[in-house]
């Protein structure tokens, strides 16, 4: 394996607030890496660094064999990123179908020429459909989103985002709202897509599946890295026990 992503010394600072201090860690090629941590520790600011959605200084950050953070957004998307939300904002005059076979079809609507001279999405529903079976949601493509429950819509979130191509699928708490029986299935089905070869970085506070399903663990506390290794060494490390029960809590426990 090589390394996919590389994050070095990543710093973001709001109005004086470090909420990220000197961050660094790579992705290897293939790999589930989950990023977890306390509320507050800094995850989703490190998701959005590495998409460019917010400023970082002192950075490097490589994907594959370029560097991308000096360059916007969209072209970091279109090297290579996707990332699904927490909170799921899908077109909701749309099926699911329609807005899988949207973001599947995202090269025909970047240029206006081209969108309006290329009518038929026959290739891109096809897509859309087989998209839909890989997560699980077939049997919905055509109902209306707003009868849909929060757990098919967090699939949808994720086949929207496969539908980017993406080389490196970074999840935000893809598992956040769903009883345990939706949340396992989720992660199962996240757990597939990356045994077929995609790379992944989840945020996820469900420890009991990240513990199941992810390769190795990045910890963050107050903006710093404390842990980085397979999920069964950085759970034993006292300073991650410290950030998640406390340190009153765990010297009580000891």
């Amino acid at each position: 394996m090589s390394a996919l992503l590389d994050v070095k010394a990543v710093s973001v600072s709001f109005g004086g607030v470090k909420a990220l201090s000197n961050v660094s860690f790579h992705v290897e090629e293939g790999e589930f890496l989950s990023l977890i941590g306390p509320n507050g520790a800094g995850k989703t600011t490190m998701l959005r660094a590495i998409t460019g959605v917010v400023a970082s200084q002192c950075t490097d950050i490589r994907l594959g064999d370029k560097t991308i953070n000096n360059i916007p957004t969209h072209r970091r998307i279109q090297l290579g990123l996707a990332l699904t939300h927490q909170i799921v904002r899908p077109f909701r005059s749309m099926t699911p179908l329609d807005n899988v076979a949207l973001a599947v079809g995202h090269r025909r609507v970047r240029r206006i020429l081209r969108a309006m001279f290329s009518v038929d999405r026959t290739l891109e529903r096809h897509r859309a459909v087989e998209l839909l079976e890989l997560v699980g949601i077939e049997m919905h493509a055509h109902e209306p989103i707003s009868q849909l429950p929060l757990g098919v819509l967090k699939r949808l979130e994720v086949a929207r985002a496969l539908a980017l191509k993406p080389r490196l699928l970074l999840l935000d708490e893809p598992l956040a709202g769903l009883n345990h029986v939706e949340a396992g299935r989720l992660a199962d089905t996240i757990l597939r897509i990356n045994r077929n070869g995609l790379t992944i970085v989840m945020i996820e506070h469900n420890l009991g599946e990240v513990l199941r399903v992810s390769r190795r663990l990045v910890v963050l506390d107050n903006g710093r890295k404390i842990a980085d290794g397979l999920p069964s060494d950085v759970m034993r490390i006292p300073e991650v026990r410290a950030a998640y029960v406390g340190k009153e809590e765990l010297n009580a426990a000891s």
